[in-house]
């Protein structure tokens, strides 16, 4: 019984981490799937001659002013969402982006 509860937990455990890690909790904001994983992929990855990875070392150290920005304005390729999204959307996107785990 104890051997069957152990071995429960270690096969729990992965899962459970994956389900608490930031980069889980973009990937799974409906802001996100609906606005912005067409072009940087399905798990924020970035997509082949599209968006970049949001993961990168480029994306997390941007400043938070910078990242608002760019979302709020576009650039480059990627349009803007200001009058698309809220401020508040914005701000999760944000913090979501700069809370990934390397």
């Amino acid at each position: 019984m104890i051997r069957s509860v152990i071995a429960f937990l270690v096969l729990l455990t992965p899962l459970l981490a994956e389900a608490t890690k930031p980069e889980s909790a973009l990937a799974a904001n409906p802001v996100y799937q609906q606005s912005c994983a067409k072009c940087h992929g399905k798990t924020a990855e970035g997509r082949f001659m599209a968006g970049p990875s949001l993961s990168s070392d480029k994306a997390v150290n941007a400043s938070d002013q910078e990242l608002r920005d760019i979302i709020t304005h576009g650039r480059h390729h990627m349009p803007k969402f200001e009058g698309k999204l809220s401020p508040e959307e914005i701000d999760k996107l944000v913090f979501q982006i700069k809370a990934r785990v390397k």
